[in-house]
């Protein structure tokens, strides 16, 4: 009777054993935003916590404004502020994709913008004061100026029986088209004294202007001074024998180079000025703060070029043209409204123009950093 009693009471344990309930597993996934992910894992009462770091994705712009801009020349130590935003992603920070094209002068760069070739591009505001009095249908307007100083210049060799301005009357002078400093010549003869009149142009692809002087097919050539003065040299010209009238020892205190839109476009897309003048300013910085930096940059695009050609032509441009008293004391990109003003005043003179260019039309700072942003790198 015992041994029974004792199998009915092994048996009640073995089969309450089997009729107790499987331990659930409980699987939970949290995200925690950006840093990190935690799974927990509850079995009854025991929590086991595992906690995996991930990286955050990359934050992508919610719309991405594609601008095509063009150059005002060939791609050179001076136009690097742009390669160099463009290389190390400054623009596209800002949400913009934007393609760099070379130009082929001013003039060209100005129509192609205003016949909409391009959104944005970069050329000389004295060129472009002449074209919005002509066209004022197609006018473009300026938000940032690059070269505070023109760096416009005639430049002639010794023995060529040019001393001094006046003696450039009966030569023969060579140039592109569309060159800027060509373009500008009638306001130079005006303030240094020479008959226009008694000049003749040559004209000539950019390649050969600087051969077609050494060859003594013209006897002088207009030009960027930093562009010019130093074709010549790497052509094997001695610098002792090269002869320049720059514009600025005349009296012409122009400005030189801007970024310039048509107002319509700059009306519709204001956020994507300010996000591409944002960028360049970060890349003008770049470039005055490491120019051997923004060298390597250049030749990523231009492999041909001389390195140490293009690095004297930058440094030229930033000591006489980008880092002037006015840039040091205003910051990057605006204008002194009445140095603007007397600039107008040459020009309209000089190309005789029926009416003078509307300074506020002309050019805005309004999209422009604030000027703590766009002050120059201190050394």
């Amino acid at each position: 009777m015992k041994r029974i009693v004792w199998l009915l009471i092994v048996l009640g344990v073995v089969l309450a054993a089997c009729a107790a309930p499987t331990p659930q597993v409980v699987k939970e996934t949290v995200v925690v935003p950006q840093t990190k992910v935690v799974e927990k894992v509850v079995e009854q009462t025991k929590v086991v916590e595992k906690v995996v770091t991930v990286t955050p994705a990359p934050t992508v712009p919610a719309k991405v404004t594609h601008i095509r801009f063009t150059l005002d020349f060939a791609i050179q130590g001076p136009q690097a502020p742009f390669l160099v935003a463009l290389d190390k992603g400054y623009f596209a920070e800002e949400g913009l994709s934007v393609v760099l094209d070379r130009g082929l002068g001013s003039a060209d760069a100005v129509t192609k913008i205003a016949s909409g070739v391009y959104q944005m591009g970069y050329a000389d505001i004295n060129t472009l004061m002449e074209f919005n009095v002509k066209n004022p249908d197609k006018a473009l307007q300026v938000v940032a100026i690059v070269l505070d100083r023109a760096p416009f210049s005639v430049l002639t060799l010794k023995g060529r029986g040019i001393e001094k301005p006046k003696d450039l009357e009966g030569k023969k002078l060579g140039a592109p088209a569309g060159d800027a400093p060509r373009r500008l010549f009638p306001v130079f003869a005006k303030a240094a004294g020479i008959d226009a009149t008694k000049v003749t142009w040559v004209t000539m692809d950019v390649p050969l202007r600087e051969p077609t002087l050494i060859k003594g097919d013209v006897d002088a050539i207009t030009g960027f001074y930093f562009t010019a003065f130093l074709n010549l040299t790497a052509n094997k010209v001695p610098a002792s024998d090269i002869i320049a009238f720059q514009y600025s020892d005349y009296g012409l205190d122009l400005y030189g180079n801007g970024v310039m839109a048509s107002p319509a476009w700059i009306e519709k897309n204001p956020d994507a000025v300010r996000a591409f003048l944002r960028g360049l300013v970060k890349g003008w910085k770049d470039t005055i703060a490491n120019p051997d930096e923004a060298i390597a940059i250049l030749l990523k695009r231009e492999p041909l070029l001389d390195k140490d050609v293009e690095k004297q032509r930058l440094l030229l441009a930033i000591q006489n043209n980008m880092l002037t008293p006015d840039v040091k004391k205003n910051g990057f990109g605006g204008v002194v409204l009445e140095r603007l003003a007397k600039a107008i005043d040459a020009v309209a003179a000089g190309f005789e123009l029926p009416s003078k260019p509307d300074a506020a039309k002309l050019f805005t700072d309004k999209y422009l950093p604030p000027q703590a942003d766009r002050m120059p790198p201190v050394k």
